[in-house]
């Protein structure tokens, strides 16, 4: 007789857990079918092997599942970094740092919000082009090396300055890290997600690929049509007036 205990309904539960957040980041990343495919595969294999009992076939599909991890390895290496990063950045343990450590940092976070928005609303006005990713709890130390390091404060004019058609700085993405400009002009991974409609650029793409990697918020105003959006959690948010970008980048979750 089949013995069911509370430790087997915790071991479905994380189950059950983990397989949705893998579908979820495959999803995100457009990968959606190669996870299907994959799950299918090891359907059938434990058919053949545990139900079924198939000797032979289940011999070549343990050799096809040995080999075939270190394939999802590389497949899957983009992913599994970002899994990784998310499982060890402060947001999954947000509320414990909250409890033990205060962050005084946070006291400033809004005169950095309001700089942010009033120079993204007058780069729409003017048909500007912009990118400009905000840190989160993930450090984006590694992309802020990709550009030039400013460690300025936060001001609207010098933002606007930066992303002037003319400036050398301009092409590229902003970095605000701890209330400050921390760099420019840095370069970010950018998104293969197949469906992105066609109509976005390389800035939009970049900003769903830095906030598929981290939880950065990261704005992007539209040099055609001066529209401005904001990428989060590998979502896109189109068509944001300045009280909902502001509204949006006031909300800590």
């Amino acid at each position: 007789m089949l013995q069911f205990s509370i430790k087997d309904a915790i071991d479905i539960l994380l189950v059950a857990i983990l397989l949705y957040n893998v579908y979820r980041m495959m999803k995100d990343s457009g990968t959606i079918n190669i996870f299907v495919g994959v799950l299918t595969f090891i359907a059938v294999w434990i058919l053949v092997t545990q139900v079924l009992d198939m000797r032979l076939m289940g011999a070549i599909m343990d050799k096809v599942i040995s080999v075939g991890l270190v394939t999802l390895v590389i497949i899957f290496q983009d992913e599994i970094r970002r899994f990784l990063v998310d499982l060890g950045s402060k947001k999954r343990w947000r509320f414990f740092l909250d409890f033990f450590f205060k962050h005084p940092e946070d006291d400033g976070m809004q005169k950095v919000i309001t700089a942010v928005v009033r120079a993204c609303q007058n780069m729409s006005q003017s048909r500007t082009g912009a990118l400009i990713a905000v840190q989160q709890t993930t450090e984006l130390k590694m992309f802020e090396n990709t550009g030039d390091a400013i460690d300025a404060e936060v001001s609207t004019r010098l933002i606007e300055n930066i992303f002037f058609k003319n400036s050398p700085l301009h092409d590229g993405a902003m970095i605000i890290a701890n209330n400050r400009i921390a760099a420019a002009a840095c370069i970010l991974p950018v998104s293969h997600n197949q469906d992105i409609p066609k109509m976005y650029g390389l800035r939009h793409r970049s900003a769903l690929g830095l906030s598929q990697e981290s939880d950065a918020k990261v704005i992007v105003v539209s040099e055609e049509t001066g529209m401005i959006t904001m990428a989060h959690n590998g979502r896109l948010y189109r068509n944001l007036t300045p009280n909902s970008l502001e509204k949006m980048l006031s909300d800590t979750k």
